[in-house]
């Protein structure tokens, strides 16, 4: 009997597969375009099955030469959207495209200007028509008897991102010295990926100057949204940081009388710091030993390349 639920199954998902591939057409190859276009990285995201299969897709993308990470859409509605910025893509998966969670992120992703890319079985969803490319994964039936727990459906999207993934690899001219230098030894992971592929870069950095009044760092703080900025010389040469943690010990030291300083008179001047070429799971122990949430990374001469945030770390899974 269970012999023969294991070949019904699996001639349910290949077919599933046969026909999705049948089907395959032109949003293919655009949603190829615009994912090998994102100059940020590919932010996936999806709620249960759908979130495990993106945890999956995304980790592919990231070990073949696409940076890329799982936003899960709950958290992101409770703080994580600051993960997100300008350049990035997002690769939304939801089988029947109304998944709630994930369509209360369409506003912000629409003022971030963010391109989509759904995967759906769903092509007239609300998903998919707020969506800059929809890929077709329907099924005709799960592989589950109660034609219920999503089978067929999850093994079609975990296949159609590993072509997204292949495509994008062969369209980056991802080579086999590349591969070896993210999977030394063979080992499939992400714990080689350096902070250089997952820094908050450009205007996501919050920056400040060392004569920046306090209520305008406040704010600068606020809108970067990585509890903490920068305090940078003219030339973009790090002077210090400040972080929530020190507002909180500056405004129970001084109270209101924090508000007539100015950044450089507050800010921390010997913060650490990490080179763009360091690991990811290095600077994550790092951050653990020291308890710090965010680390700005500098080059040779101390300008401010980018910040790296835990959150990016750990949605990594790099534990």
């Amino acid at each position: 009997m269970s012999l023969e639920t294991a070949r019904r199954v699996l001639r349910i998902e290949a077919q599933a597969l046969q026909e999705v591939l049948e089907r395959l057409d032109s949003s293919f190859e655009r949603a190829v375009d615009l994912l090998g276009a994102c100059k940020g990285r590919v932010v996936v995201t999806g709620m249960g099955k759908s979130g495990l299969i993106g945890r999956k897709i995304s980790a592919t993308l990231s070990s073949t030469g696409t940076p890329s990470f799982f936003l899960h859409p709950a958290d992101a509605l409770h703080g994580d959207l600051g993960m997100l910025t300008r350049g990035d893509s997002i690769l939304a998966i939801t089988y029947g495209g109304e998944t709630e969670e994930i369509l209360n992120l369409l506003e912000t992703l629409k003022r971030l200007e963010t391109p989509i890319v759904a995967l759906t079985g769903n092509s007239r969803s609300t998903l998919a028509q707020a969506s800059d490319v929809v890929i077709d994964v329907s099924v005709k039936e799960e592989a589950c008897t109660l034609n219920l727990a999503p089978t067929a459906s999850t093994t079609v999207a975990m296949a159609v991102g590993d072509a997204l993934a292949v495509s994008l690899l062969e369209r980056r001219g991802f080579k086999a010295h590349d591969f070896a230098a993210l999977h030394p030894a063979g080992r499939l992971g992400k714990k080689l990926l350096r902070v250089e592929h997952l820094m908050h870069t450009g205007d996501a950095v919050p920056r400040v100057s060392p004569t920046t009044p306090m209520p305008a760092t406040f704010h600068e703080m606020s809108a970067k949204k990585l509890g903490m900025t920068t305090v940078i010389s003219a030339d973009g040469k790090l002077l210090g940081i400040l972080t929530d943690g020190d507002l909180r010990r500056l405004m129970e030291k001084h109270g209101g009388a924090t508000l007539s300083m100015t950044a450089g008179d507050c800010m921390v001047r010997t913060p650490q710091t990490i080179t763009p070429k360091l690991m990811a799971s290095e600077a994550l122990n790092l951050m653990e030993k020291k308890k710090i949430t965010s680390v700005v990374v500098v080059d040779g001469s101390q300008k401010v390349l980018g910040v790296v945030h835990l959150h990016d770390l750990w949605t990594l899974e790099l534990i």
